[in-house]
């Protein structure tokens, strides 16, 4: 063991006291949950997103135009302004604001000063608006005509950033004596989960890394001298090194992917849970027994049916927003629907048109990217559905009409994480080095049938066609 490098859920900041204790693992605020990690799912601060996208219009400089040009209540500083404009206690006790990926190598090195504290170029660039051009983070005044409550905050966060292959400190002795290690190992600076899945995913150039699990997070990477100044709308953002190193990472991704098939499979269990929980003849072991066979059989028995119905009689037509949509072009605001369903749409049929609905927002994606002049020639998947459900990835083959590669790695991320570290401790010169080195390869590929993708290029007009007019009756 030489080296450790962390990835985290992102963007997921806590508020920290001087010496960058998260101030819930302080005695005063232990059960105060705006003094907790605030993950990336939590949509509180859409009021607070609005504002930051409004003023971003009107100032002299566009603080979102590396982040797509719209900012996400999923974000570092609507989070934060929400929580200081929501809780006087915290908002009085916080001296800086962390995020998890960026506090946790801090730990190992056993300095979590907010002064001294390494933070990530890829939380920083795509989710707190940092960028070169800029200085660093938005500028004082821009934080100030914001709300007020943000003066000063900017001088106790951070103005240089650390990419994923750069060296935070050792291994403190406190540490190494918990982990059996040595204080010569290094630490890496932090990520985020997927961007470093797509490193153990092995991303290459004009491949989508597609994270596929109960969201999604879909990146790409382009040679800085490719991307010049095109700025991709509506994305999630562009950063110099957020990926790999000396190279543009351009991420996007949905806020519900699987979160909806378990949504569709919870609903479908209502009655085990309510009514054969109550039958009185039944005994509890049988009881127990029936609810758990059925709730881990739930979504195979269901895509098993769905796979037989024909394409050519899907009437059902689902939106995949049910958690907001993050891109392309960020509202949180909207909701899912379905319709086109009639008295013969049963469970197998819905749940189809459910996965097709995901497959089409995957497919907003791309053609988002490929709009703005980013080429995309494959896609690389991984996570827990593009490892579970040949059924839904075949469908999502079917939809892009682009072959799937699914990486072979059980835990791309960590294994990303190992990459990271192998380079940060020198045993690899760089990041594409490990990658060949210890990469795991793709176990399963997917290619679109040509029949099929031609009758979802149809379907798919329909889904937008849905999509405006929903979005057009939630305004």
């Amino acid at each position: 063991m030489v080296s450790i490098s962390v990835d985290t859920t992102g963007s997921t900041p806590v508020a920290v006291n001087h010496e960058g204790v998260p101030l819930s693992l302080t005695p005063e605020f232990a059960e105060n949950p705006n003094a907790m990690f605030v993950l990336w799912k939590d949509h509180t601060a859409l009021k607070e997103a609005e504002e930051i996208n409004a003023l971003s219009r009107n100032w002299e400089e566009d603080y979102t135009r590396y982040e797509g040009g719209i900012y996400s209540s999923e974000w570092f500083w609507a989070k934060v302004l929400h929580i200081l404009r929501s809780d006087d206690d915290v908002r009085n006790a916080a001296y800086s604001w962390v995020e998890h990926c960026d506090w946790i190598p801090a730990v190992l090195v056993g300095d979590t000063n907010p002064k001294n504290l390494k933070r990530s170029r890829c939380a920083a660039g795509h989710k707190a608006m940092w960028h070169e051009n800029f200085g660093g983070l938005p500028s004082e005044e821009f934080l100030v005509e914001l709300d007020p409550l943000l003066k000063g905050l900017k001088n106790n966060l951070f103005r240089e950033t650390y990419t994923c292959d750069m060296k935070v400190g050792n291994l403190s002795e406190e540490w190494a004596e918990k982990l059996g290690l040595s204080t010569e190992v290094v630490i890496g600076a932090g990520a985020f989960d997927a961007h470093l899945g797509a490193v153990g995913g092995q991303i290459e150039l004009n491949y989508l890394s597609k994270v596929v699990g109960t969201s999604t997070c879909d990146m790409l990477i382009a040679p800085k001298e490719v991307i010049g100044d095109k700025l991709v709308g509506g994305i999630c953002g562009q950063v110099d090194g957020s990926i790999l190193p000396g190279m543009v990472g351009l991420e996007a991704g949905q806020s519900a992917f699987g979160d909806i098939y378990a949504w569709f499979s919870t609903m479908l269990m209502w009655p085990v849970q309510e009514i054969i929980a109550k039958m009185n003849w039944l005994d509890d072991d049988t009881i127990d027994r029936i609810h758990k066979e059925t709730s881990e059989k739930m979504i195979a028995e269901l895509s098993a049916a769905a796979s037989k119905v024909p394409l050519e009689e899907s009437s059902v037509v689902a939106l995949d927003w049910m958690n907001g949509r993050r891109t392309p072009d960020a509202n949180q605001e909207l909701k899912g629907a379905i319709a086109g369903l009639t008295l013969g749409s049963d469970a197998p049929r819905i749940f189809r048109a459910l996965v097709e609905a995901t497959a089409f927002g995957s497919k907003m994606i791309n053609d988002r990217f490929i709009s703005e002049g980013v080429r995309i020639d494959g896609i690389i998947a991984l996570g827990g559905v593009a490892k579970k459900s040949p059924f839904v990835m075949q469908i999502l083959a079917d939809v892009l009409d682009m072959p799937i590669k699914v990486a072979a790695s059980e835990q791309a991320c960590a294994l990303g994480s190992a990459m990271a570290a192998s380079v940060v401790a020198g045993v690899h010169p760089d990041i594409p080095a490990a990658q060949k080195a210890m990469g795991g390869g793709f176990d399963s590929e997917y290619q679109p049938d040509s029949e099929r993708a031609s009758i979802y290029k149809s379907f798919y007009e329909r889904y937008k066609r849905f999509g405006e007019f929903v979005e057009g009756e939630l305004k």
